[in-house]
């Protein structure tokens, strides 16, 4: 959730001209992080729940790379502390989904 603040955050500073495009983007990207792991989680089954994870982290890497476009573009110069967040969660999700898959035995 601190991720998607950080985002509404930084992308409220890019141009208007990129409003339907990479600000939309990277919001439905943020979004959809902690909106998978939720629905993941409300499933009651352990391979569902692992494919929501999987789909959070695509999107986790979705929004990696288009930070790395808008700080391309100038939009956004020094990301860092947004980087360092995506970092963390990133490396915490991928923790969650080697721990469950670990209990499974996969």
């Amino acid at each position: 959730m601190d991720l998607v603040e950080a985002i509404y955050r930084i992308s409220a500073g890019f141009p208007d001209s990129e409003r339907f495009t990479l600000t939309s983007q990277l919001r439905r990207a943020a979004i959809s992080i902690p909106s998978n792991i939720a629905e993941g989680a409300a499933r009651r089954s352990t391979p569902e729940y692992l494919r929501f994870l999987s789909m959070a982290r695509g999107s986790l890497s979705e929004l990696d790379t288009q930070l790395q476009i808008a700080e391309r573009l100038a939009y956004v110069s020094g990301a860092n502390d947004v980087t360092e967040l995506t970092d963390r969660v990133f490396a915490k999700l991928n923790a969650l989904i080697r721990s469950i898959e670990a209990k499974r035995g996969d």
